[in-house]
């Protein structure tokens, strides 16, 4: 297994997955689940002694569903093993038989949105919320640089590490060539912080396709970074959908009249009406970094740029899952964090292949038929 290629054909191209992505399914123990979408679910698990998390598509029923969701799987396998970013989540590998599984990096920090929100109604000091921007917009540039757009980029599609001091991208988005409908529905809340030209009235009824470019990111990224600095929702007030509306038909932004100068330049900048007149990503850090320069803050106050997580797993999916990641109880705490306090950590194969709580994932696929 461990020495074999795999070939898929994504959108007919043909893609070869490198062995060393290849998981062994034999090494691969399935354990609490810990999150569910609409096309898969979500589980702690080991992998060769790794706490990891297991991510297993549904196939679907129909000789139409299976394709797709086929396809699907080799596009984000495709993405995963070829962008390897510290601020991207950590790509462990994949396999087709006895499911489709995709294993990743688990971080327990949990989504940017729910530490936003436990931080009301305070605010987050500057030089965090730009430590954490820049964070974002490293990762942004490492997938412009291999071509990618992510065209969802919100807090619910940012996980923070277990310190809370380091927010890797956690969901890289659709691929380019499928419909705006599927990544721009209503429930997902994303018309909020997505560009302007990615819709118009046609396309908000339709879902029909509309030319566009790696500046949607930009603009999505001004959003975000305005939600860091006030921590407030952007648009308060109006519905996902009239807060669309208002962007692209008025040209409405949130305000950024009480921001310092510097900072709201690089706000106003990226979410120009022109997607143009945007800064890319590369000019994007160099603002950032600049801007952080200025604040000189008392060094305890910035966030040790900490992006070493070899511990830690994250599974990324399209649209949304990244809210299922590292889902906490009342007490406050995730699965893994109970399951640690219950059981301890195991370290060998032999005690998690004893532990009722882990099953082999040969032994699991007959509760994932979905």
């Amino acid at each position: 297994m461990d020495s074999e290629n795999w070939l898929y054909s994504v959108e007919g191209t043909e893609f070869s997955l490198d062995a060393k992505w290849v998981i062994d399914p034999k090494h691969l123990f399935v354990g609490p689940r810990i999150g569910e979408g609409a096309h898969a679910k979500v589980y702690e698990g080991k992998y060769r002694n790794q706490n990891v998390a297991i991510k297993i598509v549904h196939r679907g029923e129909t000789p139409e569903e299976i394709a797709k969701r086929e396809a699907r799987f080799a596009r984000e396998v495709a993405m995963l093993s070829k962008v390897q970013h510290k601020n991207l989540v950590k790509f462990i590998g994949a396999c087709k038989e006895p499911v489709m599984v995709i294993v990743t990096e688990l971080l327990l920090g949990g989504t940017l949105r729910k530490y936003l929100l436990n931080f009301r109604p305070r605010c987050l000091e500057t030089c965090v919320a730009v430590g954490f921007a820049l964070d974002i917009a490293r990762a942004m540039e490492c997938l412009h640089s291999h071509g990618i757009i992510h065209r969802d980029l919100k807090p619910e599609n940012l996980i923070l590490t277990a310190d809370h001091k380091t927010v890797k991208l956690a969901d890289f988005g659709l691929a380019r060539e499928e419909s705006l409908t599927e990544m721009m529905t209503a429930e997902t809340g994303t018309y909020r912080w997505m560009a302007p030209e990615l819709y118009s009235t046609v396309t908000l009824r339709h879902g029909e396709k509309k030319h566009y470019n790696h500046k949607v990111d930009a603009y999505s990224f001004a959003i975000v970074l305005w939600e860091l600095v006030h921590n407030r929702l952007p648009f308060e007030g109006m519905s996902n959908l009239q807060a669309a509306y208002a962007a692209a038909f008025k040209n409405v932004r949130p305000s950024a009249e009480d921001l310092p100068e510097d900072l709201a330049l690089i706000l106003t900048s990226c979410w120009k009406e022109d997607p143009h007149a945007r800064p890319n990503f590369t000019q994007i850090i160099k603002m950032l970094l600049h801007y952080l320069s200025m604040l000189s803050p008392p060094e305890s106050m910035i966030p040790s740029r900490s992006f070493a997580s070899d511990n830690m797993v994250f599974p990324p999916e399209s649209p949304g899952t990244s809210s299922l990641m590292a889902i906490r109880d009342d007490l406050g705490e995730t699965p893994k964090q109970r399951w640690r306090t219950n059981q301890g950590a195991s370290s060998s194969a032999s005690t998690i292949a004893t532990n009722p709580k882990f099953k082999r994932i040969v032994e699991f696929q007959v509760l994932c038929k979905m």
